[in-house]
């Protein structure tokens, strides 16, 4: 079939948000895209069962709700609904308040995974200094060195700094670290933290009690329905934006025209579900190639560190809904064009073909129109290296997915997200996976907590004598000797401990 052909027939637009979907350049067949419509079918049904709120997270015994945020009339519960509007609302008037009072000039937010990647997208997507109520500042890792960096930037104005502890328990050990490192910071500057302290948790969690019993500045809830990849629409990415000057509305608005275009069941009409049977095609339905995202905008740099954690955290999973092993999963990885054409879209033409990409065009170009020659501007040669790019991919047999925006404003980047979050659903549906859990990330953190009380147990044996690292592991009942060598080189290399030929001493 000719490629133009191809691309009139496999075309898809959403026009409530200005966006299409080509998928013309992915080698499949019309005969393979019909024998997977029953599996498709079943997708749809589950994603019908997940939305009226069946128990999707058997782990957690919680629903997944996300869906919601956008469309409270469709939350199962009367109270849910209610619990939703008057979080909006309360977020909308808070950041009136703040904005009004003039007290505040800077946000300070601290949290880990969702809490960050999808406030921090938000706010570089969405921000512009000029325009901006609030400047953000992120902590977003139990890096000293990195907060420092942060802080710096904040010195002599801490007075001026309204800070966001994000965290759904509160014991989230990076987000409690930063919580306590900003305490201290605002401690040695003599500037009243409490009072200038927000905490987005779970009702009655540590943090919330926490930030009851210091007299903070306000509270609101996260949802125990939903998930910190997904959370963007709730109060963790909309009180963040809300504070920076951000179009909430419209960002919830264009997530919600996404949601009623992915929510047809007729799969060829339906830009989620050919993503997700696109994803299916490229990797056998078993991860057989990578996702290489390539937004080409300065603003959606981000996007693909977002998509990192939403699919890969959803997708990597270990087991069926079965209980088979089965190591699901797709790597996502990206920047942003043109500039990945001087770092790795050599390999990509030209090198192991494991990969598939998805282009994320921008049609309007913002910025200075200047014409570098006749006829010729900046944002065309952007647009051409995009173009070109896909077409040097596609001579060479490289399969790409192109995504074409209007511009990138609140509404479309609402709808970016949720195009991704019902592709994600669907997709785990296709290759029978529970995308609402993550164990794997749960065994991390006890790991974690096991090496730190570890660590207290060494620093208990440790005396003026050098002992060697054998001597240590034994006397701190350790398991595994590495782990001790390990833990007392960080120590001595932060004046933690002493070594010597005869061993660590403290």
């Amino acid at each position: 079939m000719p490629l133009y052909k191809r691309y009139l027939e496999y075309l898809v637009a959403v026009p409530p948000v200005e966006l299409s979907l080509d998928i013309s350049r992915m080698n499949f067949s019309g005969a393979w895209l019909d024998s997977m419509e029953l599996r498709m079918q079943q997708a749809y049904a589950e994603m019908a069962e997940l939305e009226r709120g069946a128990m999707a997270n058997p782990d957690e015994k919680r629903m997944v709700g996300h869906y919601w945020l956008r469309a409270p009339h469709l939350a199962p519960r009367a109270e849910l609904r209610i619990e939703i509007e008057q979080t909006r609302q309360r977020v909308r008037e808070f950041a009136a308040r703040i904005h009004e009072s003039s007290a505040f000039t800077e946000v300070l937010s601290i949290g880990i995974g969702g809490s960050a990647l999808g406030p921090m997208f938000l706010a570089d997507a969405l921000g512009h200094p000029k325009r901006d109520r609030m400047r953000l500042h992120f902590f977003d890792n139990t890096d000293p060195d990195g907060i420092e960096r942060v802080l710096a930037g904040l010195e002599g104005k801490l007075d001026r700094t309204l800070v966001l502890v994000i965290s759904k328990s509160g014991g989230t050990p990076e987000t409690h670290n930063g919580m306590k490192l900003a305490e201290a910071a605002f401690a040695r500057a003599a500037v009243a933290f409490g009072p200038r302290a927000v905490a987005v948790t779970m009702p009655g969690s540590k943090l919330d009690g926490y930030a009851q019993a210091n007299g903070w500045l306000e509270r609101f809830p996260m949802f125990d329905w939903v998930g910190g990849r997904t959370s963007v629409m709730s109060a963790v990415g909309l009180l963040p934006a809300a504070l920076q000057g951000l179009d909430t509305e419209a960002l919830l608005e264009g997530a919600a025209a996404m949601d009623e275009a992915t929510r047809v069941r007729l799969t060829r009409q339906n830009p989620a579900a050919l993503l997700a049977l696109m994803w299916h095609h490229a990797t056998g339905g078993a991860g057989r190639k990578d996702m290489v995202i390539l937004p080409y905008k300065d603003r959606l740099l981000l996007f693909s560190r977002y998509l990192q954690q939403l699919i890969m955290e959803s997708l990597g999973k270990q087991h069926d809904l079965e209980g088979r092993l089965v190591e699901q999963g797709i790597t996502v990885y990206g920047n942003k064009g043109s500039t990945d054409q001087h770092a790795y879209v050599q390999q990509l033409r030209e090198g192991v073909n494991n990969f598939f990409v998805t282009f994320i065009r921008v049609l309007e170009d913002g910025g200075d129109p200047v014409e570098l020659e006749p006829g010729v501007r900046t944002g065309d040669y952007l647009d051409g290296f995009l173009l070109g790019t896909r077409a040097a991919l596609s001579e060479n047999g490289r399969e790409s997915i192109l995504i074409t925006i209007r511009r990138v404003d609140a509404r479309s980047v609402g709808a970016l997200i949720a195009l991704y979050e019902r592709a994600v659903g669907f997709y785990a549906s296709l290759v029978r996976i529970n995308a609402y859990h993550q164990p794997g990330v749960e065994a991390g953190k006890k790991a974690a907590a096991a090496i730190l009380d570890l660590q207290k147990r060494i620093l208990g044996v440790l005396t003026a004598a050098p002992k060697p690292v054998d001597r240590i592991a034994a006397e701190s009942g350790a398991d595994s000797e590495e782990s001790v060598a390990h833990i007392l080189e960080h120590l001595a290399a932060n004046g933690r401990a002493r070594v010597s030929r005869a061993g660590y001493s403290a």
